[in-house]
């Protein structure tokens, strides 16, 4: 093996690596938190309301892949709720086209969703989640549009959505 080539398998690997850390984290258990929430159910009652992908965000932290959501598709007008509670988070008035695979936001509805700083992956984000069960949602980012500037970049997976009524 040349130095060139261990070198590049060196680099693919610790890619793979990285995205099998930063995606899947199925397995794992949920973060602790401090804070309490409205909505508390046991690790054994979320499971069995979600579904696998549902609990690994919602109740582990976890990512969807980029550009798998139905959501990140949805242009209707109508309200995103968290789907562990159903509590409304996101109006369709506030969703934009960030490109970055996730459904994004440049506002949350009033008294939707808490903020705390994040420190995993090395890196200081801030992560949202809903602020009745807790359920992680995402992270929000300064690089939005006006007239926030905010990105609330969404795990579509941590949504349901109902299409507004006539």
């Amino acid at each position: 093996m040349t130095r060139r080539e261990l070198l590049m398998s060196g680099t693919v690997a610790a890619g793979f690596a990285a995205a099998v850390a930063v995606f899947a984290r199925i397995g794992r258990p949920a973060p602790a938190r401090a804070e309490t929430f409205e909505i508390t159910r046991t690790d054994a009652e979320w499971k069995a309301r979600l579904t696998p992908e549902q609990y690994s965000v919602l109740r582990q932290e976890g990512t969807e892949y980029p550009g798998t959501s139905p959501l990140l598709n949805e242009h209707r007008k109508g309200t995103f709720a968290c789907a562990g509670c159903q509590l409304p988070v996101y109006s369709s008035e506030t969703k934009f086209e960030s490109g970055t695979g996730w459904p994004s936001f440049w506002e949350s509805l009033p008294d939707a969703v808490g903020t705390r700083q994040d420190t995993s992956l090395g890196m200081v984000r801030v992560e949202c989640h809903c602020r009745r069960c807790g359920g992680h949602l995402g992270h929000i980012f300064d690089d939005g549009p006006p007239p926030t500037g905010k990105r609330h970049c969404i795990n579509g997976v941590a949504l349901t959505f109902a299409p507004a009524t006539a």
